[in-house]
């Protein structure tokens, strides 16, 4: 069976995504074409439901590299089916159950010091005097669900 190629811009307008962005897709193996006689990027039209998988996939929060290891296990570099999309989704649960988690703990982090109404970077318990946290790791460790000294608010 014959592929049918689009245009660059072709795509670009059908997907919704811009030609650039489909350009650093592609950089990133994500997607592929070949090039017309004039040098034009073509895309197999099946490119469309490859990139609505990438922009479902990145609204999910994923990045790029968990998305291209999932494309990756692809045989053929062929557009995720039904079968393809469900284990894909099962592979990531654990991985959007643990943002999940953590944006809840943020949430609740977040709502808690508002919450305490002091206001104050020197009472509030989530006030990090002397760089304490740090040692703890990197990042915001108390959103993060580490526990803040106890202090007063």
């Amino acid at each position: 069976m014959d592929r049918k190629w689009l245009p660059i811009g072709q795509i670009a307008k059908r997907s919704g995504v811009n030609a650039s962005a489909l350009r650093f897709y592609e950089e990133k193996g994500l997607i592929q074409s070949l090039r017309s006689d004039g040098g034009q990027r073509l895309y197999p039209q099946d490119a469309l439901r490859r990139i609505a998988f990438i922009r479902v996939a990145q609204g999910m929060g994923l990045s790029l590299g968990e998305i291209a290891e999932a494309l990756a296990g692809l045989p053929d570099g062929r557009t995720p089916d039904r079968q393809d999309w469900e284990r894909i989704a099962g592979q990531w649960q654990a991985l959007l159950d643990r943002r999940i988690e953590t944006l809840q703990l943020m949430k609740r982090k977040l709502g808690a010091c508002i919450g305490c109404g002091c206001l104050s970077l020197e009472h509030c318990g989530l006030y990090n005097p002397e760089d304490q946290a740090a040692a703890k790791g990197s990042g915001p460790r108390y959103l993060l669900g580490d526990q803040p000294p106890e202090r007063d608010c």
